[in-house]
């Protein structure tokens, strides 16, 4: 049977890197924040989020992510409402996924909130990418040109580095490529 490995992290640990290795190792990745932005563009899901959320988060007949996330990121209440709305179909698309990978020993679901959607659950193992705090902070600055106090926020609404750690089976200390590739290798030892 195809183990489910998942994947995760705080904004900026570097799961993206990780991910893009695995698949460079032709491990099959699933990216569950790629498919929810896929999903966040159909019609049904869009009118659940501007029922709830208004016409202020739409741009173009479509949802606009930066007017999304200010009111997101500022209210766990709606983060929640949000998310109540797009894990039910991450999870049904990700069980789509998974079905056609069967000959595989272990695939990975990456997703930042596993623990959070409850995902997690449907995982054998898990492993969690971490980097410093301020590490973490830049690297969101840059990626997303956006403020301090806009990651900071992002950072507030998910849950605490302390809590992934006693929840995740493996620690990826993701500062250096070199070293976090190094820390890949080995660890995959354990899956095949």
């Amino acid at each position: 049977m195809t183990k489910i490995i998942g994947l995760t992290g705080g904004i900026g640990s570097g799961k993206t890197t990780v991910a893009n290795y695995l698949l460079e190792k032709n491990i099959p990745v699933y990216i569950a924040d790629d498919e929810a932005r896929k999903i966040t563009n159909s019609k049904k899901v869009i009118d659940k989020i501007v029922a709830i959320f208004g016409n202020e988060v739409l741009k173009n007949s479509k949802i606009d992510r930066a007017a999304l996330a200010k009111i997101v990121f500022k209210d766990k209440e709606k983060l929640a409402q949000l998310n109540a709305i797009i894990h039910p179909e991450v999870k049904k698309h990700f069980k789509k996924w998974l079905k056609s990978k069967l000959d595989y020993k272990f695939v990975v679901k990456e997703s930042a909130i596993l623990f959070e959607s409850g995902s997690y659950k449907d995982c054998d193992a898990i492993i969690l990418v971490t980097a410093p705090l301020e590490v973490r902070i830049e690297r969101t600055m840059k990626r997303d040109k956006i403020d301090r106090e806009s990651v900071l926020q992002r950072i507030n609404n998910q849950m605490s580095e302390e809590e992934k750690i006693k929840k995740s089976d493996y620690i990826i200390q993701n500062n250096y490529l070199k070293d976090t590739h190094s820390q890949l290798d080995n660890l995959l030892k354990n899956f095949k």
